[in-house]
């Protein structure tokens, strides 16, 4: 099947005017980190030779003084560039999410504001979604713009965790301290049919959302003083049941996408999902029928890139020149160890 060649989607029960995302950019912080960073502190084998475990090439880590609301900053300025000087102050919506929230009590969205130079009528900063965030935030955004007067949205998600979680001296020696990287990635959401959101599927699992721990190792709370490095905590147990969810939420998100607008999973010119392994990516694109060639990832030189990880490969891909204006391009992922998943088809035509 063409790109230009697919049934069009079984209208929902609300049809609101269409939302395209029309531009995509990234940012990645300092220099590539290489595993040998790693190496040094290893404290045993056996977990780094899980599949779950099994490092990329190279991550980027963000600097101890940098914040989310830099990254961002980063992060949208290709947008600007290619937009015009006024594109900030002309955005109605901004959606933020940041993995290890700066400031425990707020998120980083009016900062965002204050320093691009906007005043939205609408910022929200949403701390669920995990992985899958980006799709969570393309569906809020479009959302509002189809039920509301505003017409321009600007979404940013912020991995920050590997620099400043997976480096501490006690955390560092894990098996899995070499998989995150850290990065940020933005889209930009218009009202008008130029590059068209096809169709989303969200998706919400809540017996599984206590399968996943942020600990200090000990009984202590996380902000409360002591002894213990605050890390996401794995059992064996648990990496077999994140496993398997994985391997089933993402293909089922993305497939019930494809039957709505009328393409076989083996008929998408792109895939684009988020990358904790090099095995879950393998197995996403059998599981559609794909080739790996259509289903990019950009994990041997961010590493899990959580939810970044979409946006950035979009962006990586997109400058390139890999993705064809007019093309089908399916995102999907899931959060935490299952307990959230979202698919999103979208008829490309991003600025480059």
């Amino acid at each position: 099947m063409s790109s230009t060649e697919f049934s069009e989607p079984t209208p929902p029960a609300f049809a609101g005017p269409a939302v395209s995302l029309v531009d995509v950019a990234s940012h990645l912080p300092g220099d590539p980190v290489g595993t040998e960073y790693f190496t040094r502190f290893s404290r045993s084998d056996r977990m780094a030779k899980n599949v779950m475990f099994r490092s990329p090439h190279g991550r980027h880590h963000i600097a101890r003084d940098q914040t989310a609301v830099d990254m961002v900053e980063q992060a949208a300025a290709p947008l600007r560039d290619r937009h015009g000087s006024d594109l900030f102050g002309d955005i109605d919506v901004l959606i933020t999410h940041t993995q290890l929230p700066d400031n425990p009590v707020m998120g980083c969205g009016p900062e965002v504001a204050r320093r691009l130079g906007m005043r939205p009528g609408w910022v929200l900063d949403v701390h669920n979604g995990g992985c899958a965030a980006f799709v969570h935030m393309m569906s809020l955004a479009r959302m509002i713009l189809q039920t509301t007067e505003a017409r321009t949205a600007l979404i940013a998600v912020t991995q920050n965790t590997a620099g400043q979680v997976f480096t501490q001296t006690d955390i560092r020696k894990l098996a899995q301290a070499p998989v995150p990287g850290d990065g940020c990635g933005v889209g930009l959401l218009v009202k008008d049919d130029s590059a068209p959101i096809l169709d989303i599927e969200c998706r919400s699992y809540p017996e599984f959302a206590g399968d996943m721990d942020f600990s200090s190792g000990s009984e202590r709370k996380y902000w409360e003083p002591g002894e213990g490095q605050g890390c996401v905590s794995f059992t064996e147990s648990k990496i077999t049941k994140v496993f398997a969810r994985g391997n089933r939420l993402v293909p089922e998100v993305a497939l019930t996408v494809c039957d709505r607008i009328g393409v076989k999973g083996r008929d998408v010119d792109t895939f684009v999902t988020n990358q904790p392994n090099r095995l879950f990516l393998r197995n996403w694109h059998d599981a559609l029928e794909l080739p790996a060639e259509r289903h990019p990832d950009t994990f041997d030189q961010c590493g899990n890139l959580f939810a970044a990880g979409i946006p950035v490969t979009l962006d990586t891909e997109n400058r390139a020149g890999r993705l064809r204006n007019g093309s089908v391009v399916l995102l999907a992922a899931f959060a935490h160890a299952g307990d959230f998943a979202a698919a999103a088809a979208v008829r490309w035509g991003a600025a480059r």
